[in-house]
């Protein structure tokens, strides 16, 4: 049984974007979720605005195809938005005749089955976050060997490029960190400790972005304080409330904050001006949530400086391009070293943008995002 997500088709249609596919999807920030039928896949056919005016892009080939996206977890805001960046990119291509999309609902063996049986439906072309990593390697190189152009972004699932996938499309965390540690130096020219607050233990990113911010900041006077290479959180608001209060207790200077996940913090930095502290500068990711609480802070006094790079829902756009140009004979955009998120907001020098808020929509948003906050606000709804 196919199911229609019709507050979300609506909130697209709005904004000229046709068709978003979703089955079995949970959404909304908070852990607030939506019950769907067992369907794996919704199709959705309708072009975009854009392609239907023949603003055709150069990774849009002539061959026709059926394309799908593949969430190995899609029950949160961050990927409601970025599920609907990656539907918004592949309508930009005509040749795309039929969308699919699947959410793995956090189950690994559900991921697996959704990548299965995208492929036994005739699928060309599919783009994956493959949350569960290498448990994933062996459905994606079932799928590659079956003759699908096969990308999974973000997350790595092992493997080589050309061999079990066509390409991985990761996010270049190294350059985060070292647009933190940049600003560091520029803005805290004397030295600094550092507090670096990252997700799971072992996690990539957190240890990319390490290394590159330590790169730059070999210098003595910069010292990385608390566990190492970072403080572990789960990029889960409660954890890091309790990390933040315990490294406050601990540590008499924190000069400034590292984190990957920005509106996690938002529950937790009060805890400095209980304890009769001002609140450290941050060098952080985006979202709408931390940045109206800057703004608060601001207006009582609390204030504190903050530098973002962009939260990166738009990691998934390249990876669609990629595909879809594989796939139709289109021209493949660069690959680099991935994604790179862009800087963002910058309390200090206001660039490239002051620090953003809209307090007129939901704190699960992210301003830095292609899709348009109204939209993202539609979405959540």
């Amino acid at each position: 049984m196919i199911t229609r997500r019709s507050r979300i088709l609506q909130a697209l249609a709005a904004a000229g974007i046709a068709g978003l596919a979703l089955t079995a999807c949970s959404a909304g920030g908070g852990g607030e979720t939506a019950a769907t039928d067992d369907a794996a896949t919704e199709t959705a056919t309708e072009e975009s605005t854009d392609a239907a005016a023949g603003d055709v892009p150069s990774w849009c080939g002539p061959e026709e195809i059926t394309f799908g996206l593949l969430d190995g977890f899609g029950g949160n805001s961050w990927r409601l938005v970025t599920t609907a960046s990656g539907e918004e990119e592949a309508k930009k291509c005509p040749s795309v005749t039929e969308y699919l999309y699947a959410d793995g609902q956090g189950d690994t063996q559900k991921a697996i089955s959704d990548i299965q049986s995208m492929v036994a439906t005739g699928v060309d072309a599919i783009v994956v976050f493959p949350d569960a990593g290498e448990a994933m390697l062996p459905a994606l190189r079932s799928a590659y060997e079956a003759g699908v152009v096969t990308v999974p972004y973000r997350v790595n699932p092992g493997g080589q490029d050309g061999v079990d996938y066509d390409v991985w499309i990761g996010a270049d965390f190294v350059q985060s960190g070292k647009d933190w540690a940049e600003w560091t130096l520029e803005n805290f020219p004397d030295g600094a400790k550092i507090l670096f607050l990252s997700g799971p233990a072992g996690n990539s990113q957190g240890e990319d972005e390490g290394a590159g911010a330590k790169e730059l900041l070999s210098d003595p006077k910069y010292e990385f304080i608390g566990e190492q290479p970072f403080e572990v959180t789960n990029w889960d608001p409660a954890l890091t409330q309790q990390v933040l209060t315990a490294a406050i207790a601990k540590h008499p200077e924190i000069d400034i904050i590292y984190s990957d996940f920005g509106p996690s913090l938002v529950g937790a930095l009060p805890e400095f001006t209980k304890s009769g502290r001002p609140i450290p500068a941050l060098a952080t990711s985006d979202g709408n949530l931390l940045g109206c609480f800057w703004q608060e802070q601001q207006d009582a006094g609390n204030g504190f400086e903050m530098m973002s790079v962009a939260t990166g829902n738009d990691n998934v756009r390249l990876a669609v391009q990629t595909a879809i140009a594989l796939a139709t004979g289109g021209e493949v955009p660069e690959k680099g070293d991935g994604f790179v998120h862009p800087k963002f907001e910058d309390s200090i020098s206001g660039t490239p943008s002051a620090v953003q808020c809209r307090d007129d929509l939901p704190g699960d948003i992210y301003l830095s995002a292609q899709l348009d906050g109204d939209t993202q606000a539609s979405l959540l709804k």
